[in-house]
Formats: structure tokens, C-alpha cells, sequence
């Protein structure tokens, strides 16, 4: 315990939750957009659009270019703090893992999947609530975020509403952020390997969006099954067993390649519709690269020293 609490109390803490908000906010602002094209895409009933294209453009077309940002106000406040936790637990756990400051990549994935943890405390409301207000499609009956909040909360309370689908978000974090450290320290090492001395911004940038694109390799059917979980108001099975129920319905409704259903942004081919989950398997991978590599660099250059 008391090896916990050093870790945790240094002076470096307080500057890693702040690069982390800066670091959240920017990531926000960057790849909101195209988030919102992965959600719809996962939770959209079947034969509502044709593809992401579609997705896109009647979006715009029929809610204006700012539909693209709907829920961010959850996620740019929340993710500002999430962020901010999962670096601050990241850098903590880096610390529990081992006293010296060069860890092994597996050492990294470890110290990746505890915070990924951590971090599922804030990023489980705030996904919920961004995903509720991304499976609006600018009708009648749409609502505010605080309506939004205010009659889940009212409807199902905390726990079984604010909190909903908390497990499947840790399901999906430990993996997720195992992948994220990991793929992002793998190529800062190689770039520095080859380039030497301090990394060119460039380097830094290229090593986040690897790190991004690990992230979703590492977790992606997990993070269909939580968007589902998230949107549906059905009564959910006691314990972790619902998480195992939701992927069950999606391979036996859409087969296997329902699993990676929004992972991409290309058009289907007129007719094929079988090549649906398929042909929209790297939305969220594109929208990882400049999402994960401006969180890295802002963290970075904010903070003013490397992770490692």
C-alpha cells in the first residue's frame, strides 16, 4: 500500500492531469466527427444507410455539418477528464510495475491495462451519454444532453442507468489500452532507433497514430458490443454474462464480421449487401490516427517531457 501511495503522490502528478485534460480536449475536437460516423454505423437498425459514405452525407444533408459534433459537449468536458485520469493512472502504474523509468514493451502493456481500468470509472457515463446522443437523428423528439442525463437518471438511476454498461466498458479498456501504450512506445523506440536524440514532432505524431490503431485492433468487437449495451434500454443479465450475450447477438444476427461493424469508412459495393460489416471495418482505425497521434503529441508537448 504504501509503495501505491508513493506512486501516486509525486510532483508530477498534478502536471500529468493537466496535460491529460489539454491532451482529451484536443482529441475531441479532432476526431468527434468521425466517432460519430462509427457509432451510427454500430448501432444504426439494418438497412437504415448504405455504408459510412451515407452515414456521412445524409448527416450533413439532413442535420447540418455540426451533427458531427452531437454529444460532444459529454465527451469534450468528460474526455478533458478522462484523459486526464488515464494518463495521471498510466504514469502511477508505470511506477507500481517497476522503480526504473524504461519498462519493456510487455512491462508497458501492463502498466497500459491497469489504467485502461482505472480510466473505465469516467469513461463508462461519459460514452454512455455520447452515445445516447449520437443514436439521435435530428427528429422531433430529439433531446439535450441534460434531458438525456436527467431521465436516465430519473428512469433507472445510477447504478442501472448513469452506469450502464460499466463492465463491458472494462472489458473493452484493458485490452484498449494495452494496445495504445504499447503500439505508441513500440514506435517512438523505433523512430528514436533510427533518428537519435530528441524526436522531430513528426516522429511523435506518426508514433500516437500507431498507438490509436492498436488500440482498436486490441478491442473493437468489445467496443460494438458496449455501444449496443449503451443505446438499448433492455434489462441487462446479472453480472458480466450480458457482455458474452450482446456479442452472441451480434455474430448470430450479422455473423462474425458484425464484430467490426464501423471499423471503416469505404463504400460497399451496389447490391452487397452480405459485404456491409465488412466493407465499414477501418471507420474507427482512420479516425484513430490523427485522434491518437494529436492526444499523444499535445500530452507530451503540454506535460514537456517524454513518457519514456
Amino acid at each position: 500500500m504504501s509503495e501505491v501511495l508513493g506512486a501516486i503522490a509525486t510532483p508530477s502528478t498534478i502536471n500529468e492531469l493537466i496535460a491529460g485534460s489539454v491532451a482529451g480536449a484536443a482529441q475531441v475536437l479532432v476526431g468527434q466527427p468521425l466517432d460519430t460516423v462509427k457509432t451510427r454505423a454500430q448501432i444504426a437498425p439494418a438497412g437504415m444507410f448504405k455504408g459510412p459514405m451515407d452515414i456521412l452525407m445524409r448527416t450533413i444533408r439532413q442535420e447540418g455539418f455540426f451533427a458531427l459534433y452531437k454529444g460532444m459537449a459529454s465527451p469534450l468536458v468528460g474526455i478533458a477528464g478522462v484523459n486526464s485520469l488515464l494518463f495521471t493512472a498510466y504514469s502511477v502504474s508505470r511506477r507500481i510495475v517497476s522503480p526504473f523509468p524504461d519498462l519493456s514493451l510487455r512491462q508497458t502493456a501492463l502498466a497500459g491495462s491497469m489504467a485502461g481500468a482505472v480510466n473505465s470509472i469516467l469513461a463508462s457515463p461519459v460514452e454512455l451519454l455520447k452515445v445516447k446522443m449520437q443514436g439521435q437523428y435530428g427528429g422531433a423528439n430529439d433531446r439535450r444532453l441534460s434531458r438525456v442525463a436527467i431521465d436516465l437518471y430519473r428512469s433507472s438511476g445510477f447504478r442501472h442507468g448513469i452506469m450502464r454498461g460499466f463492465w463491458v466498458t472494462v472489458a473493452r479498456e484493458i485490452p484498449a489500452y494495452a494496445g495504445f501504450y504499447t503500439g505508441f512506445e513500440y514506435a517512438k523506440r523505433r523512430f528514436r532507433k533510427s533518428l537519435g536524440g530528441p524526436l522531430p514532432s513528426w516522429a511523435l505524431l506518426a508514433s500516437g497514430s500507431f498507438g490509436g490503431i492498436c488500440y482498436w485492433m486490441a478491442c473493437y468487437p468489445l467496443d460494438v458490443a458496449k455501444s449496443r449495451v449503451q443505446l438499448s434500454d433492455r434489462p441487462l443479465r446479472r453480472g458480466l454474462g450480458y457482455i458474452w450475450t450482446e456479442l452472441s447477438d451480434v455474430v448470430r444476427e450479422q455473423g462474425f464480421k458484425g464484430l467490426y461493424r464501423g471499423l471503416s469508412p469505404s463504400r460497399e459495393p451496389p447490391l452487397v449487401h452480405s459485404y456491409y460489416a465488412l466493407n465499414i471495418t477501418r471507420i474507427a482505425v482512420i479516425r484513430s490516427v490523427p485522434a491518437a497521434a494529436v492526444t499523444f503529441f499535445t500530452f507530451e508537448r503540454t506535460r514537456g517531457k517524454p513518457t519514456s
